[in-house]
């Protein structure tokens, strides 16, 4: 069974920091492709971010780009989200997920419970 659990979210003002991350379990981890979505109140889950299985190629969507950084630590079966110069409008919930291709939205497999991320005016 893969388990993939996040922390790290909370309340941050604008222009603010936080570091997001997520323990996997269950299955080889260096294997897999990782990636970070984000969902907020009425609207559809966004990728924001993609990392593959040995992380030195990645992906981030233009809503984050410049501000937010995805990186893994296959010894520790982590992946993290550094998200700087935060605004208000990055206000949601926030999931990492597993793939077999970071690229394609299609083809994240496994998901975690989400973590919410709040960002005060």
């Amino acid at each position: 069974q893969v388990q993939l659990v996040e922390s790290g979210g909370g309340l941050v003002q604008a222009g603010g920091s936080l570091r997001l991350s997520c323990v996997v379990s269950g299955r080889a981890f260096s294997n897999w492709d990782m990636g970070w979505f984000r969902q907020a109140p009425g609207k559809e889950r966004e990728l924001i971010a993609g990392i593959n299985w040995s992380g030195r190629s990645t992906y981030y969507g233009d809503s984050v780009k410049g501000r937010f950084t995805i990186s893994r630590d296959n010894a520790k079966n982590t992946v993290s989200l550094q998200m700087n110069k935060l605004k208000p409008d990055d206000t949601a919930v926030y999931y990492c997920a597993q793939s077999r291709d970071y690229t394609s939205v299609a083809k994240y497999d496994y998901w975690g419970q989400g973590t919410q991320v709040t960002v005060s005016s």
